[in-house]
């Protein structure tokens, strides 16, 4: 079962899309709510999914992403907007939204949707992705990290250990742990493989083969 929160300011919308995601036994409705406040008072760690609106009273909504993503770095983030605004279809997959979906979405459509993000992969539709694509350079050069934390991240994606990332870099082995450490919180992960899997989602790093070749 995907445990969802709801949230959306609208009252008729939230309650509704409850309603129906709670009749499907494929989910669990952990709660309904409506400001970024509450959202992150009942981010319980059952959790999967955050259907969120991107539209709140009390909080902008890729800020209030990346407060969920900081708290529970495990959860997917769904967007869900009246707006295709390319500032806003920016500043959500800037924050870390798994899709991005309007509130037009047919509700089949939408289920599937959480199935997907629920699963790990991303739900982009055709109208968001060509906005996406417009501001794509702008989000890969936009980066957290530092040159060096981004250095240790693509080595952390060959497979390196911290001693060998230490010898390729000429740094002590404590000094890898210590940027291991600013990597996973500055990309509200868990674990150096969600590290190197957000790195890759973000474009932050290029995943190599064994002969260097960057892989596709």
């Amino acid at each position: 079962m995907i445990r969802v929160v709801v949230v959306d300011d609208h009252p008729v919308v939230r309650e509704g899309l409850a309603r129906y995601l709670g009749r499907d036994p494929a989910f669990g409705v952990e709660a309904s709510v409506g400001t970024g406040a509450a959202l992150l008072e009942t981010l319980s760690p059952q959790v999967d999914v955050v259907l969120l609106d991107m539209h709140l009273p009390d909080m902008a909504g890729p800020d209030a992403v990346r407060a969920v993503r900081k708290r529970r770095p495990s959860v997917r983030v769904l967007a869900l907007s009246s707006f295709a605004d390319p500032g806003l279809v920016e500043g959500a997959f800037r924050a870390g939204v798994a899709g991005y979906l309007l509130k037009d979405v047919d509700p089949e459509a939408l289920r599937a949707a959480l199935e997907a993000v629920a699963a790990g992969h991303e739900v982009i539709p055709p109208e968001i992705r060509a906005i996406r694509e417009q501001v794509e350079p702008r989000l890969r050069t936009s980066s957290p990290l530092s040159p060096r934390e981004r250095e240790v991240l693509e080595l952390m994606g060959e497979g390196l250990a911290n001693r060998d990332i230490g010898r390729r870099l000429y740094i002590s082995e404590k000094t890898v742990k210590t940027h291991v450490s600013h990597i996973l919180a500055k990309l509200a992960v868990s674990d150096r493989t969600g590290a190197v899997l957000e790195g890759i989602r973000r474009h932050l790093i290029t995943v190599r083969d064994s002969g260097g070749t960057p892989t596709p």
